[in-house]
């Protein structure tokens, strides 16, 4: 029998956390093995609000609310809506695959077969970024819509009645009524670029809702992300708390990459596997280099200050994890250790008791037949705190906005 995950309904967002989690396992060099998605989270949440590991393409912030809303205008019931949004979206896909589109259409390959839909992927951004009125999760709002048909109707046959709105009737919504209006026979003729009018759209509704985040800084300026390879490379003088924010995330990033190399360079060792312990002996080196350079600054980071941030942008970060981040952060930025902290028994130990916690009988580190199945890679990939995404969506809306020019 597979396994399998359950979540608590009413917990919207940290079902959508567990999904993108998921997604992850899929691309073996960005798996959380020592349970550092919690700290990279937090700085991720704070500067690219309503984005996620798995979205690539700002248009599909307007495709999903596009879908749905046609849906409503044919009075889709609550019964049907899930289908008949499965089936719009399964067509977008297959609209934007015979335009020409490549990357970033979600589905282009699995098609019929899709199982986690843009909708589903983009739902949380969507209220986010105020795009979506509805409240609640995604299954709330498809068993919503009968009731919401009958206020309709029942607004409408009122306005009828006494010639205008009751001041206690709010209009009903459950989309930004500033929505951009998608071209005639949509999906029909559907491509990922934005125009002028939808990059506009986008970035007043970042603007708006996500004002003291970084992801607004950037659109708001126009900052070219497309060539810098970590948020933490961006020339830019940052505003003093973006470039707090930035400054902490970069030091995070930067040391507990070293738990993470030698995570692997564990198991190689343990497998006897003499070329990936060469690959991960080299990489730690680089790395010993990397903090060596930035040695002073890191032994002078305020690392109060940088709890401070992290529990600011997740509140839900374990204790065990700051416990096990601080413990590395203790010998990876002392002088003294860093030169050998790949052979340095109380490294190792930290790093293989941290999978044990996390995984007990099923860590690889203990378990033999868990260390067979590793396929020389798990999380050795330095956290980008979600900045591949981000400078993605980025990317897109002023590309859009740039249209304007060449019009």
């Amino acid at each position: 029998m597979g396994s399998t995950f359950t979540w608590l309904d009413y917990s919207e967002h940290e079902r959508r956390k567990m999904l993108d989690a998921i997604a992850l396992l899929r691309e073996r060099t960005t798996r959380d093995e020592l349970g550092l998605g919690g700290v990279r989270d937090a700085f991720a949440d704070l500067m690219f609000p309503g984005t996620s590991t798995v979205q690539t393409v700002a248009k599909y912030f307007l495709f999903v609310p596009w879908i749905y809303l046609a849906l409503e205008r044919k009075g889709t019931p609550s019964a049907k809506v899930a289908l008949q949004a499965r089936k719009a979206e399964i067509a977008l896909a297959q609209e934007l695959e015979e335009s020409g589109e490549t990357g970033g259409v979600i589905g282009r390959i699995a098609k019929e077969t899709l199982q986690r839909l843009p909708s589903s992927i983009y739902w949380q951004g969507l209220h986010r970024w105020g795009i979506r009125i509805f409240g609640g999760s995604q299954d709330e709002y498809h068993r919503s819509l009968d009731v919401f048909y009958q206020r309709l109707r029942a607004r409408k046959s009122g306005r009828h009645e006494h010639e205008g709105e009751t001041a206690d009737e709010p209009d009903l919504h459950n989309w930004h009524v500033g929505l951009p209006k998608p071209d005639d026979g949509f999906p029909e003729g559907a491509a990922l670029p934005l125009n002028v009018e939808e990059a506009r759209y986008l970035r007043e509704r970042i603007l708006a809702n996500c004002s003291q985040s970084l992801l607004a800084y950037l659109v708001r300026e126009h900052v070219d992300v497309e060539e810098i390879p970590f948020v933490w490379d961006l020339p830019q003088e940052l505003p003093e708390k973006l470039r707090n924010q930035v400054e902490h995330g970069r030091n995070f990033s930067q040391t507990m990459h070293g738990a993470q190399l030698l995570y692997n360079l564990i198991l190689a060792e343990k497998r006897v596997w003499s070329e990936h312990v060469d690959v991960y002996r080299g990489d730690l080196e680089v790395w010993r280099q990397r903090i060596e350079k930035r040695i002073s600054a890191l032994y002078a980071w305020d690392r109060q200050d940088f709890w401070r941030v992290v529990y600011h942008g997740n509140p839900r970060v374990s204790p065990r994890a700051r416990s096990f981040v601080n413990s590395w952060l203790d010998l990876a930025i002392f002088p003294a250790n860093v030169v050998a902290l790949a052979d340095k028994q109380a490294a190792r130990q930290l790093v293989e008791d941290r999978e044990v916690q996390l995984k007990g009988s099923l860590a690889r580190v203990r378990n033999q037949r868990a260390r067979d199945l590793w396929n020389g890679e798990a999380g050795a990939a330095q956290l980008d705190l979600r900045w591949t995404s981000a400078r993605g969506i980025v990317s897109d809306i002023l590309a859009g906005s740039e249209a304007k020019a060449h019009a």
